[in-house]
């Protein structure tokens, strides 16, 4: 009996999924910013060249 409602009373209560989109969010924005780390390291010597002939220019 008690199994029962222990069953029915889990059943009834809403699933709560938001903090598991949350976490993917988090994830996916962290995945990121590591692509945007690793681009900005092994292109900044070459960006840090060609900003200097621009503004040298101007």
């Amino acid at each position: 009996m008690l199994a029962a409602f222990r069953t029915w009373f889990t059943s009834t209560i809403p699933r709560d999924q938001h903090g598991q989109g949350l976490a993917e969010y988090a994830l996916i924005l962290t995945f990121i910013a590591i692509i945007v780390i690793g681009a900005v390291t092994f292109f900044g010597t070459t960006l840090n060249g060609m900003l200097s002939e621009v503004g040298e220019s101007i």
